[in-house]
C-alpha cells in the first residue's frame, strides 16, 4: 500500500498513556507535577514524562509507534477524501469523525473501553477508538499482516460512522428492546457486514483517486476479513461454533461484502438488511 506521502488527517487524538482520565507516569515527582499541569491545560503530558524513560528499547518502540500513528493519520485522511466526495455526490455533507489512539483502556462516549475489545466506533461521540497494539495482535494471533489489512480495519470503523451519518444507526437503535437476543445478534451481523461493504467502497475509490493499492493489498484485506469472522474465531477459541451468537458475520460473509464494495464501487448495492424484518434502507 502506498501511503508514505499521503496527507495526514488532523482528526487524530493521541491519548496514548492517558487511560480513562488518569495518567500513566514515570520519572521523578517534578516531572509528574509538570505532566499533571500540562494535562490539565489540555496538552500531552507524555512529552514530558517520556523524556525520563528513554531507554534504547523505548526509543525503538517510540519510533514504531510514531510510524503507526502516521499510518493511521494518513489512512484516516484517505477515508475523509473518499467519503467527502461520495457524500457530495449524494448531495449530503460528510462530517469527519475523530480517531482516538489510546493505550490499554480509554473512556469513550459509549462507556469504558479496553484494548481487549479491539477497535470500535462510538456513535455517541462520533469517534473511532484504537489501541495500536491491535495491529500486532492481528499479525501475531490472527496471521493478518500487511498495511492494507490495517487500513481495512480503520475503513471498517469509519464505515460505522457513515452508517451514523446516513441515519442507519438510529434505525437500528430504534429496534433495541423490540427484538430477542437472537434477532438482535442477526441485526448486528447485518450492521457489521454493511461496514465491511463500506470499507470495500472506500478501497475502490481510494485507489481510483490516489492509486494506493499495490499487488497483494486486496488479498491482505480479504485475509483480515476472513480472520475475524465469527465462525473462525469461535472455532479457534472453543472448538465449535454457535451461529445464533454471531454478531459480526462469518468469514465468508465478511469477505463477500468487502469484495462487493471494492469490485462494484456502487453504494446502492450495499443493503445488507434486505429481509422482511430488517429492511432499514
Amino acid at each position: 500500500m502506498l501511503w508514505g506521502s499521503g496527507r495526514e488527517s488532523s482528526n487524530v487524538e493521541d491519548n496514548r498513556g492517558i487511560g480513562g482520565g488518569g495518567l500513566i507516569v514515570g520519572g521523578g515527582i517534578g516531572s509528574i507535577i509538570i505532566g499533571v499541569i500540562i494535562y490539565l491545560l489540555g496538552g500531552n503530558p507524555n512529552q514530558v514524562l517520556n523524556n525520563n524513560n528513554m531507554t534504547p528499547q523505548s526509543e525503538q518502540q517510540q519510533q514504531a509507534d510514531d510510524s503507526s500513528k502516521k499510518f493511521v493519520a494518513v489512512v484516516l485522511g484517505y477515508t475523509e477524501d473518499v467519503w467527502i466526495k461520495l457524500f457530495d455526490s449524494m448531495h449530503k455533507t460528510y462530517q469527519d469523525p475523530h480517531l482516538v489512539l489510546f493505550t490499554q483502556y480509554s473512556q469513550s462516549g459509549c462507556g469504558f473501553a479496553s484494548a481487549a475489545t479491539g477497535p470500535f466506533y462510538c456513535p455517541a461521540d462520533e469517534k473511532v477508538y484504537l489501541d495500536l497494539s491491535f495491529f500486532q495482535e492481528m499479525q501475531n494471533k490472527l496471521n493478518a499482516s500487511g498495511d492494507f489489512a490495517r487500513a481495512y480495519v480503520i475503513a471498517h470503523e469509519v464505515g460505522h460512522h457513515v452508517q451514523r451519518l446516513l441515519g442507519i444507526t438510529d434505525k437500528v437503535d430504534a429496534l433495541r428492546g423490540q427484538l430477542s437476543e437472537k434477532e438482535m445478534n442477526a441485526l448486528s451481523v447485518k450492521v457489521e457486514l454493511q461496514a465491511d461493504f463500506f470499507a470495500g467502497i472506500w478501497a475502490h475509490y481510494a485507489d481510483e483517486m490516489k492509486k494506493i493499492i499495490q499487488p497483494g493489498d486486496i488479498e491482505d484485506a480479504l485475509n483480515a476479513a476472513n480472520a475475524i469472522g465469527d465462525d473462525r474465531l469461535q472455532k479457534e477459541s472453543q472448538g465449535y461454533v454457535v451461529p445464533d451468537s454471531f454478531t459480526h458475520g462469518t468469514s465468508a460473509q465478511r469477505v463477500y461484502w468487502f469484495k462487493k464494495g471494492y469490485e462494484t464501487g456502487d453504494l446502492n448495492q450495499g443493503n445488507t438488511f434486505k429481509s422482511p424484518e430488517f429492511n432499514l434502507n
